[in-house]
């Protein structure tokens, strides 16, 4: 049975505000839309019509890596924390600056980590950023000891509003060279979160 269109972005619409995470032209197809004769290209354009509807309001509907989603706008952030008492977590600047190692190095190893860093990352490090679901291991790397192999997930990509790694910001120039020196020693560059 078919719907008019404007019918069918309302029911998006619906699905995206329930659904409590993001979710990919896919998941709406074999969902909400299943009963649908819908075309992949089609749920686009309405995604895409749906995000210009939003384009002056408080929220806006975002692509990232798990699919789509709304959000408030960053415009309103420090004014929207006050809904809640409880602060976000703070980050210690050496869980910031493996989180950083990883995305922009990834597969890495702890060992690869230390090196850059020039001091040990505890295992409390690494623990954090798995739990928070930013972080996940992929294997280990063939060589003596076998060290795991970390990379960025999906989750870390739709935290920072990243639909791929191709997104991060240009590293500080700072960053650049200890990176850059790791190239030749590294277990490669950098790869798509699954």
């Amino acid at each position: 049975m078919a719907l008019p269109a404007e019918r069918l972005k309302s029911l998006i619409e619906a699905a995206l505000f329930v659904a409590g995470r993001p979710l990919s032209v896919s998941e709406l197809k074999a969902g909400v839309l299943a009963d649908y004769p819908v075309t992949g290209r089609y749920v686009q354009l309405l995604l895409a019509e749906l995000k210009k509807d939003y384009g002056e309001r408080g929220v806006e509907l975002k692509e990232v890596a798990s699919g789509w989603r709304f959000q408030a706008r960053q415009e309103y952030a420090e004014e929207l924390s006050r809904l809640w008492s409880e602060r976000a977590p703070r980050y210690s600047r050496a869980v910031m600056e493996t989180l950083t190692l990883i995305a922009y190095r990834q597969p890495i190893t702890r060992a690869e980590i230390e090196a850059i860093r020039g001091v040990a990352v505890s295992s409390q490090i690494v623990n954090t950023l798995k739990e928070r679901g930013w972080v996940r291991s992929i294997g280990h790397k063939e060589v003596v000891g076998r060290p795991e192999l970390l990379a960025t997930t999906r989750e870390f990509l739709d935290y920072f509003n990243l639909q791929s790694l191709e997104q991060l910001p240009e590293l500080d120039p700072e960053l650049q060279s200890p990176l850059s020196g790791m190239l030749g020693e590294g277990s490669g560059g950098q790869s798509v979160p699954s």
